[in-house]
């Protein structure tokens, strides 16, 4: 019966996604429906939790709009999720990001990863 189950999460898996870490500052492209139409939304902001893994990954997003802070939680394995692009890696000491939902400005800024 689990084996089952497994052999269907995996199926579900995407296997084209970029590596995701907290601090990272990402956009993720998501297939929107209105009425008949769909259409394709980026939403851009910094990965503060990431949550479970296999199908059942989750990211939560975070970005201010207009002085409002607004986050939004994307499966990362699903059928609406067309693409995620890692637009600069942040050098971050902790898993949950939490503490920027208090910060503004420029106490919001991450330090960017650098590879050698």
């Amino acid at each position: 019966m689990n084996s089952i189950i497994e052999e269907l999460r995996q199926e579900n898996v995407k296997t084209d996604l970029p590596r995701l870490n907290p601090g990272d500052t990402v956009k993720v492209f998501v297939r929107i429906k209105e009425g008949a139409k769909e259409r394709t939304q980026a939403f851009e902001g910094v990965i503060i939790k990431k949550r479970g893994s296999g199908a059942g990954q989750t990211i939560t997003v975070r970005r201010v709009f207009q002085g409002v802070g607004v986050e939004r939680v994307f499966p990362v394995n699903s059928p609406r999720v067309e693409q995620i692009k890692v637009l600069r890696s942040g050098l971050v000491r902790r898993a949950k990001l939490y503490y920027l939902r208090e910060r503004t400005g420029k106490a919001t800024r991450i330090k960017e990863k650098t590879t050698r």
